[in-house]
């Protein structure tokens, strides 16, 4: 059975607005793409290319708890295209940076989502 959420809004319709909004939230350079988890039905995979001469680039599942909620959790990170250990200090900086914008972007949708 569907909730209410999931009736509310249509996956590309939150797509579009994610696309268009998530970058409003991130460092002017950084890029972030925005897709439709095909696994769940509000769920978005994000991709950021950060900014700057290290090439990094991170993906990211996200999922609506409710309404105004979501979880994010980092998949892969990479530099110059390959696979790099996420553990160390500055990737895990980086990465608590990207989902921090994530959250500010679920708050700023609030008004589509509710």
């Amino acid at each position: 059975m569907h909730s209410e959420f999931e009736r509310s809004i249509e996956q590309t319709q939150l797509v579009a607005a994610w696309q268009q909004t998530l970058p409003t939230t991130l460092d002017p350079s950084d890029r972030a793409t925005v897709m439709a988890d095909e696994a769940i039905p509000q769920g978005l995979r994000i991709h950021i290319d950060a900014a700057g001469h290290q090439a990094y680039s991170f993906d990211f599942e996200c999922a609506y708890v409710d309404h105004h909620e979501v979880q994010v959790k980092l998949v892969d990170v990479e530099k110059d295209g390959r696979h790099i250990d996420e553990r160390t200090e500055v990737i895990q900086e980086l990465t608590q940076n990207y989902i921090r914008h994530i959250h500010e972007c679920a708050q700023a949708l609030q008004n589509l989502t509710h």
